[in-house]
């Protein structure tokens, strides 16, 4: 992560415009003010030469570095406009050859920086999988990102329109749900669950709360039986039998839970087993089924229950991600750092994920440097000339200007060079 830092660190350092600009304009006037030196030395020393031998040396150093200021702020200046004004071919060359330059550009990033193996050398080179882990074991970052998450999801959910999430639902669940015949499904299931006595659960919970109802409310079994008894028979004979009744019904109901080999349990055991045969065998059966089936499709409670279901997870999964204290922050958090954790000290496991970021990432570039080199050209192409030139004398136009000012330097050396050694040869002639 210290890499990583440092980059920060360099970007924030970076000169501003307004700075550039500035020392681009210092540059130059320090430059030109050694080009102007340079002219009234060479005129002084000029004038007095004849009178002054040794004068002639500083004319030559000063008249050589003339030459190589003019020159040098001839080639500066021709990089970003025609020197003086004056339309010189081969000048100019930024603002006249732009487009050329941005093709040259695409080009040059797509066969020296997009390669396979230039991306793939750097990718495993980093350990992504590793540095990502040890941010991610950090509380502070997990956090982060959960939150940096949440507050998508929240935004994507409010961009969802409800009737458009409805009716993708509606669609999905006439394709997964009601276009497959139910019968077969619900019988095959059936069979399997009484194969396995898996029903016997259900039995055992509907006698049980059959027998718990019936005990606690006799008041419902009421006199069913005794309105069935002649008139001439007493009133206390009445109560007795319905009492009776109702012992003997709360009796029966208890004897079928407590026996699993009970008669009616049986009974219940075949025709279940029948029922999940005549589903998957029986057209009669299964022509019903399917009836009931269409009968719910073409019910308008379908779309209702779509959109009574994507407003309740919708309202659940907001009022998750706008409480940080949620179970699902919570566990997000959780899973975030101990994936962390993972990665940095599982050296397999990081590597597997490098080879497939590394994979993907050099699938994706491999499909894609045309576009990325056609966006460099592009975006070039599109750039005004004048702001081009001056953007880019911007980014390099200092170190340009000390280019001229070491021109003027290695004229003067060259210049005196020169007239010395002329000078020798002149005098052993």
């Amino acid at each position: 992560m210290t890499e990583t830092t440092d980059a920060a660190t360099r970007r924030r350092t970076l000169p501003t415009d307004a700075e550039r600009l500035d020392a681009l304009v210092r540059m130059k006037r320090l430059a030109t003010s050694l080009l102007l030196v340079a002219a009234v030395v060479f005129a002084f020393a000029f004038a007095l030469q004849d009178s002054v031998p040794w004068l002639g040396y500083v004319r030559a150093a000063a008249e050589g570095a003339m030459v190589g200021a003019l020159a040098d702020w001839f080639a500066v200046t021709a990089i970003f406009r025609h020197p003086m004004g004056l339309r010189i071919p081969h000048t100019a060359i930024i603002p006249n050859r732009k487009d050329e330059i941005g093709a040259a550009l695409g080009a040059f990033v797509q066969d020296e920086f997009l390669r396979d193996d230039v991306v793939r050398d750097k990718l495993q080179r980093m350990g992504l999988a590793r540095r990502a882990g040890e941010w991610l074991r950090e509380p502070a970052n997990a956090e982060r990102v959960v939150t940096e998450a949440s507050v998508a999801g929240r935004g994507v959910l409010t961009l969802l329109s409800d009737d458009d999430v409805a009716e993708v639902l509606e669609q999905l669940a006439r394709r997964h749900l009601l276009e497959p015949e139910w019968g077969p499904a619900i019988g095959r299931v059936g069979a399997r669950l009484v194969e396995a006595d898996q029903q016997r659960a259900a039995v055992d919970a509907v006698f049980e709360r059959a027998e718990a109802w019936l005990a606690e409310h006799p008041e419902a079994f009421g006199s069913m039986v005794s309105e069935r008894l002649p008139r001439w028979m007493p009133g206390f004979v009445g109560r007795v039998v319905d009492d009776r009744a109702h012992r003997e019904i709360v009796g029966f109901v208890a004897g079928v839970r407590e026996d699993p080999r009970h008669p009616l349990r049986l009974a219940i055991d075949e025709w279940l087993a029948e029922l999940a045969h005549d589903l998957q065998h029986d057209p009669a059966v299964i022509a019903r089924v399917e009836q009931l089936k269409h009968d719910l499709a073409d019910s308008p409670r379908l779309r209702e229950f779509a959109g009574e279901a994507w407003s309740s997870i919708k309202e659940t999964v907001t009022a998750a991600l706008d409480d940080p204290d949620s179970d699902l922050r919570r566990r997000a958090r959780r899973a975030l750092a101990e994936l962390g954790t993972r990665l940095a000290t599982d050296a397999a496991l990081a590597a597997k994920v490098d080879a497939w970021v590394t994979d993907a990432a050099t699938y994706v570039v491999g499909r894609s440097r045309h576009e990325i080199a056609g966006l460099i050209t592009e975006t070039v192409e599109r750039w005004d000339p004048t702001e081009t030139t001056e953007k880019l004398e911007l980014q390099v136009g200092r170190d340009l200007q000390v280019i001229r000012i070491n021109g003027t330097v290695v004229g003067a050396l060259a210049g005196l060079t020169i007239h010395a050694i002329a000078t020798t040869v002149q005098s052993l002639a």
